[in-house]
């Protein structure tokens, strides 16, 4: 075939690459061809999209949930031939660069996404057609931001929660603090917890990350959670009081975000005790995970700030 290669490429504005709305988009198709050839029609696309989907059993079949919006979606002829498709435009042999730029809607819009049911997508896409029966397609993504932020993210008031839990002849009492709700990506989090341990149990506190995705399409729902176990504490004996601190947000976790009709993103904190034998009680506090820019994982991340002692407890 005479095209060798056919690529389409976005310019970084930054060292992550990131767009947002209301940046200029611009980049370059290439192609590459060993000989000239005759073309019809060369385009290239922008396109911003949101797409769910999954598959429910109900009876003996299964039924297609989906949805879909697009965002926005901008066209940019390269090259079109003056006859309606007879393929009078004529592309020279060897390496053939064109330039290109779209301007970003300055209107709300979700950041890059891939969930378990659904994805939120920004997309370059390059045709280039020579006959009804040749023509040659490329594309490739590039990340997009929201500028949409959460004012009570940002806060840096401490969360605190307490629980009171009865084993068999005593009780557990486990007191949970953080620093504030919202966290950018790749930055640490403390979290203290206080276990008093006034029962005949021992028992261990265990640290985790609870991700919450939410799907609607056709009037269903659907929810995928998961957890990531990043902290457990040391052992509590019977009698005894021990306080815990544990740290680390995954970089590479997706912002939080509400401003998709279609599916959202949410976290949590959840401290648990282990307990044998018996329900494990557990306290969550809500988490804001904020756009951020994480270093590179050669450089030493910074010491996490921890927080100070609770009051003393009566009961230890």
């Amino acid at each position: 075939m005479a095209v060798k290669h056919f690529s389409v490429e976005y310019d970084k504005l930054s060292e992550r690459g990131a767009h947002s709305p209301g940046d200029v988009l611009s980049g370059k198709v290439t192609v590459v061809t060993s000989r000239k050839i005759k073309v019809q029609c060369f385009y290239v696309k922008a396109k911003g999209k949101a797409k769910v989907a999954w598959y429910e059993e109900e009876g003996q079949t299964k039924v297609l949930h989906s949805n879909k919006k697009k965002y926005f979606e901008f066209e940019h002829i390269v090259i079109q031939d003056k006859n309606k498709g007879d393929g009078s435009e004529i592309m020279p042999p060897g390496k053939n660069v064109y330039p290109f730029s779209f301007v970003i809607p300055n209107i709300d819009m979700p950041s890059s996404f891939k969930g378990k049911w659904g994805k939120i997508t920004y997309s370059l896409r390059a045709k280039l057609t020579q006959s009804i029966w040749l023509f040659h397609k490329t594309k490739t993504e590039f990340p997009f931001f929201t500028n949409s932020e959460f004012p009570f993210g940002s806060k840096s008031e401490q969360q605190f929660a307490s629980r009171v839990t009865f084993f068999g002849s005593g009780k557990v009492t486990m007191n949970v603090s953080s620093e504030k709700v919202g966290l950018e990506q790749g930055q640490a989090v403390g979290v203290f917890c206080e276990v008093l341990n006034d029962s005949t149990c021992l028992v261990t506190p265990k640290f985790y990350l609870c991700e919450k995705q939410t799907f609607v399409a056709q009037s269903k729902r659907r929810i995928h959670t998961n957890e990531i176990l990043f902290g457990t504490g040391d052992l509590v004996p019977v009698s005894s009081c021990i306080t815990t601190k544990v740290l680390s947000i995954p970089p590479q976790s997706y912002p939080t975000f509400f401003n998709c009709c279609m599916m959202k993103l949410e976290y949590r904190i959840k401290v648990s005790l282990d307990v044998h034998s018996a329900t494990n009680p557990e306290i969550k506090l809500p988490l804001v995970v904020l756009r951020g820019f994480p270093k590179p994982p050669t450089q030493k991340p910074k010491r996490s700030i921890w927080f100070k002692k609770f009051p003393a407890s009566k009961n230890a």
